[in-house]
């Protein structure tokens, strides 16, 4: 599937995922950028490092598109657990599924978790990353709902920090206007290609 989400006459770049979830995310910074979405879903090296997985996913999708392309990559990350599951997150995520997860936090009182997001751009000679981090915590509930727009499951037990409702709790509004000092890889790429432009 291939799709123009927005643009002028912008030079083209190709966001290459099987997660429509992180279109819809992407979609509100590039409203003056011709992105393209191509899906597919990416090989993934087994490695800790978000850098060098989305390093790999990039000139993956590179060599499938013949185009300036971008791939991301992204791990969850809970304090009390030694930072597990990490980039293994999709993993664990097949093997245990929410409640399970839930489970090993039963007993601690340090819920602390982030998720963190690499960002890869390649041209076809450079490769250029961009990273984001939400903080917050794993509330003690599972909410009963996806949300309209959800790239993972995670977002039905994090809660961002300064806020109370899980982020598929949360309405659109509510997650636009997040007040978490957040950072986004999506929006640092945009502004960099268009400061580049």
């Amino acid at each position: 599937m291939c799709y123009i989400i927005s643009g002028d006459n912008m030079e083209k770049i190709v966001f290459v995922t099987s997660n429509e979830g992180k279109v819809k995310t992407a979609q509100k910074y590039f409203s003056d950028i011709e992105l393209e979405y191509f899906k597919y879903e990416l090989i993934e090296p087994r490695s800790e490092s978000l850098e060098e997985i989305a390093e790999y996913k990039v000139t993956q999708a590179y060599e499938i598109v013949k185009s300036p392309c971008i791939a991301l990559d992204s791990g969850f990350y809970i304090e009390s657990l030694d930072n597990w599951p990490g980039t293994f997150v999709n993993y664990n995520l097949k093997k245990l599924v929410l409640k399970g997860m839930m489970k090993l936090l039963k007993n601690e009182t340090n819920r602390n978790a982030s998720f963190k997001e690499c960002l890869a751009y390649y041209d076809g000679f450079n490769i250029k990353f961009f990273y984001g981090e939400t903080k917050g915590t794993v509330s003690k509930r599972i909410s009963s709902k996806d949300a309209v727009g959800q790239w993972s499951i995670l977002w039905r037990i994090f809660v961002p920090i300064n806020h109370h409702k899980t982020m598929a709790a949360m309405s659109k509004k509510e997650r636009d206007n997040r007040k978490d000092n957040h950072t986004d890889a999506f929006k640092e790429f945009s502004q960099w290609i268009k400061d580049k432009k």
